[in-house]
């Protein structure tokens, strides 16, 4: 596609792709970095774009793609942080479960770093079996294997300590 083709149609795809980061649940700033990504590959394909039927359904894929990708990048909310709301509890409920999230952060510190590591992207960030398999470099059977013990352990200090 020539420049000036391009550049013509550009604003349209740019709204297109505004559009659909918005309509899937893009703030308005995360919409226009989304927006700027997408145009931005549009140019760097821009020889190619005349054999595609449809440059509306790639700008609307690439929006889509880029928008869960800039959600899986945002920082996750970690045990530490997280805020519970309780109504109506009363002091020694509050009591017992600090209580409980403390023996339960310190049996997970105590868990080999691997499985800590894998259940912690699995669980937190929420990362599928074969995305951890990729960053650690290892085969998603191991992933499976590995997060299956650190449950385990997990269920039976639980079992232990609640003794049944």
């Amino acid at each position: 596609m020539e420049t000036g083709a391009f550049e013509q149609k550009a604003r349209s795809w740019r709204k297109k792709a505004l559009e659909v980061s918005l309509h899937n649940g893009a703030g308005k700033d995360e919409a226009e970095d989304i927006a700027q990504d997408v145009m931005l590959r549009l140019w760097q394909m821009h020889d190619e774009l005349e054999r595609y039927r449809s440059v509306e359904a790639i700008v609307t894929l690439m929006a889509k793609h880029l928008l869960r990708n800039h959600q899986r990048r945002k920082p996750s909310e970690t045990l530490d942080e997280a805020i519970i709301i309780t109504l109506d509890t009363s002091p020694h409920d509050e009591l017992e479960t600090k209580e409980n999230d403390e023996w339960l952060s310190a049996k997970l510190q105590q868990l080999p770093t691997t499985q800590r590591t894998l259940l912690y992207m699995r669980q937190v960030e929420r990362r599928s079996h074969e995305e951890i398999a990729t960053l650690l470099g290892i085969e998603i059977t191991s992933v499976s294997t590995l997060l299956a013990r650190a449950r385990r352990t997990l269920l039976e200090e639980i079992k232990r300590r609640n003794q049944i």
